[in-house]
């Protein structure tokens, strides 16, 4: 008999495990800075607060289409998510934008809602709105892939590279109920660390890859999901999906590999836990920025300066 070649065709899948020690500093790293970014944000006024919110999730909503390769009018996105904190903002939506706000803010805002099938399907058509469906192929828009082998492929066509497989189609109903289930349930583990829940649910997801497309930009949805259960917050000021996009190339590398790989997953998790860690860190330092500037006009607010000063100290 061969050996598996795809993780899925492991006999126990899909029981993974990990080497704990291995991720113990990391997971303190991010603890830690988590702790700290909460900290700060005490700081600072409701309205900054709402204002970096929405620069976080304008930059993670901008920044997971772009891992795809996908572009988006940034003006469009951040008028849909503005509308939808209370903030006035000119600019057009489109249904585009308006889908894209509306998946990312259920993800978050709705972190207490159980994730089922229905949910999952709702974020694919928010993903794919039927008037901007420019398509080079037919999709299952809110429904699970076809029947049609899932691969993940590059080169020539007569001789493409097969970086991934997906399960079959058969049997895949299934598969997914078996992670919504786990998904559910493990909210209430309290012996999993909600940081190894979110990289152990993207790794999960996106190897059943259970959608014709949209998969990674619903792999990385279901994590800011996880990690709003763990925070049990649903103001995000941190955007994963931009440190995952700073190593795009290293973020394919370690799925291939631990895709073809065993059920020890400890790789996958120090790659995922050392890109969270990125991400906080870099939300620490705007947050940081913010607070200076706020101290220095708190300090000068005696002062009267032109509007050509304020500008430039802003």
């Amino acid at each position: 008999m061969n050996d598996p070649l795809w993780i899925w065709q492991q006999p126990d899948w899909p029981q993974f495990n990990w080497q704990a020690e291995a991720l113990a500093p990391l997971l303190r790293s991010c603890s830690q800075a988590q702790g700290r970014l909460l900290g700060m944000l005490g700081a600072v006024g409701s309205d900054t607060e709402v204002q970096s919110s929405l620069d976080a999730m304008l930059q993670n909503i901008v920044t997971s289409s772009a891992i795809e390769g996908e572009q988006l009018n940034v003006g469009s996105v951040r008028s849909s998510l503005a509308r939808r904190l209370g903030l006035h903002e000119e600019g057009r939506t489109t249904s585009r934008s308006e889908g894209l706000a509306e998946l990312l803010l259920d993800a978050t805002h709705a972190h207490q809602e159980p994730l089922d099938e229905q949910r999952l399907f709702t974020w694919h058509r928010w993903l794919f709105p039927t008037d901007e469906q420019l398509l080079t192929r037919p999709l299952h828009i809110g429904a699970l892939r076809g029947e049609e082998p899932m691969q993940v492929v590059s080169g020539r066509i007569d001789r493409p590279t097969v970086h991934f497989e997906a399960p079959p189609r058969a049997g895949l109903e299934a598969q997914l109920a078996d992670f919504l289930a786990w998904f559910e349930s493990s909210r209430r583990d309290a012996s999993l660390d909600p940081f190894l829940r979110a990289g152990i649910a993207h790794f999960w997801f996106v190897t059943l890859h259970p959608f014709d497309d949209g998969n990674g930009r619903l792999t990385r949805a279901i994590t800011d999901l996880a990690l709003a259960q763990g925070e049990q917050q649903a103001i995000r000021f941190y955007a994963m999906s931009a440190s995952i996009l700073d190593d795009r190339a290293g973020y394919y590398r370690i799925l291939e590999a631990s895709q073809k790989s065993t059920l020890d997953i400890t790789n996958w998790l120090q790659w995922f836990l050392a890109t969270l860690l990125n991400s906080l860190e870099q939300a620490l330092a705007r947050i940081d920025r913010v607070l200076v500037k706020a101290r220095f006009w708190q300090a000068h607010r005696s002062q009267t300066l032109s509007a050509e000063q304020v500008k430039v100290l802003n």
